[in-house]
């Protein structure tokens, strides 16, 4: 399973941010939840040959 203690820390324009944390709230989603999505798209995306672990590989996660 996915091992949630890294932080990552990044700086955003406030009223882009303001927009996503509004839009995010529409979707009953929280920030964190939509940026893991993107982080975890864009890996598979980009990942090229790299090993992946299995709970990032496609069709081998479960839940969120």
């Amino acid at each position: 399973m996915e091992n949630r203690t890294a932080r990552l820390t990044l700086l955003i324009d406030p009223i882009k941010k303001r927009l996503f944390e509004e839009i995010c709230a529409e979707h009953d989603l929280t920030p964190s939840q939509v940026v893991r999505r993107m982080i975890r798209e864009y890996i598979l995306e980009n990942a090229g040959g790299r090993e992946l672990p299995d709970w990032l590989k496609p069709g081998l996660r479960s839940g969120e």
